[in-house]
């Protein structure tokens, strides 16, 4: 099923993301963490793509064996930085071949070396130019794409990120998933100066639940997501003790949620982080509200 067909259920949903292994080795316990969340009958999962598209392989093995095993619609990540029109064309009959109906196109991170580089020879410079392969290639795959409520880190400002992220639109994305956010109100501003600029297309709020206080650093470094009071008090408090700041990161990711739902969002997808036991935590607090 495609995204957009999930997007039109007259119900609300919970999706979840889960990331490949980094090595053959690590493969059968990623694999059975990903299985347990597909157990848990999420609206979809997506899959993500290693820098530099090392892991490519791994992602649309677990792609195609959540989708096949359990029934889960699922979205395969893709990435272009550096890539050649040759491997793109690859990847996209991979996964066509594995019946994968949706995927996310992205540029991908700039590892020191790419930053280093000369970008004029590249193919594809920017997920736009990936998104334009991808409806030219003439296959029928539903195309998401990344949106930065609180501005993507290299645009200047809010009006040019908004342009770009309208160009990207008009080239075919058929959705857009967050980057995570801590303040839902940064997204509500968000939702209405894209409607105002004529992006019309279904936004799918991202939400992580921060389990242990190291993620913090990791994810505002990832993200430049804004940490509000409240959630540094709870990092404070709870941040020592593992259990409790698994169990307070939890209860604030749910309570956006709920928020979230209660403000006309249908459909939230959480950066579980291959823990089955904290998406089914978040599941299991939201299993009446959802139905």
């Amino acid at each position: 099923m495609k995204i957009t067909d999930v997007l039109k259920q007259d119900k609300l949903l919970l999706s979840f993301e889960v990331f490949p292994p980094k090595t053959e080795t690590a493969f059968d316990s990623v694999k059975t963490a990903t299985e347990e969340m597909a157990k848990l009958k999420p609206s979809f999962m997506s899959v993500t793509y290693g820098a530099g598209g090392g892991t490519s392989r791994y992602t649309l093995e677990i792609a195609k064996n959540i989708k096949d095993r359990y029934g889960v619609p699922t979205l395969a990540h893709l990435t272009c930085v550096s890539s050649s029109k040759e491997t793109v064309h690859a990847r996209i009959r991979e996964l066509i071949d594995a019946g994968i109906e949706n995927v996310m196109a992205l540029r991908g991170d700039l590892t020191p070396e790419l930053e280093n580089s000369d970008r004029t020879a590249w193919d594809y410079r920017h997920a736009v130019d990936l998104v334009r392969e991808l409806k030219e290639s003439g296959a029928d795959l539903c195309i998401g794409g990344a949106c930065y409520p609180e501005i993507h880190p290299e645009s200047v400002n809010r009006h040019e990120d908004i342009r770009y992220l309208k160009e990207k639109t008009d080239a075919g994305c058929d959705f857009l998933t967050t980057q995570m956010f801590f303040d839902n109100n940064l997204l509500y501003n968000f939702l209405y100066q894209i409607r105002e600029a004529g992006i019309t297309v279904p936004v799918i709020p991202g939400i992580m639940p921060i389990t242990n206080a190291n993620q913090v650093a990791r994810a505002v470094k990832l993200s430049g997501s804004f940490v509000p009071v409240r959630f540094k008090s709870l990092v404070d408090r709870f941040g020592a003790s593992p259990a409790a700041m698994k169990q307070a990161g939890v209860a604030y990711a749910t309570d956006q949620i709920i928020d979230l739902y209660a403000n006309g969002i249908k459909n939230v997808h959480v950066y579980s982080m291959n823990k089955p036991d904290v998406a089914e935590a978040i599941l299991r607090n939201v299993s009446d509200i959802i139905g």
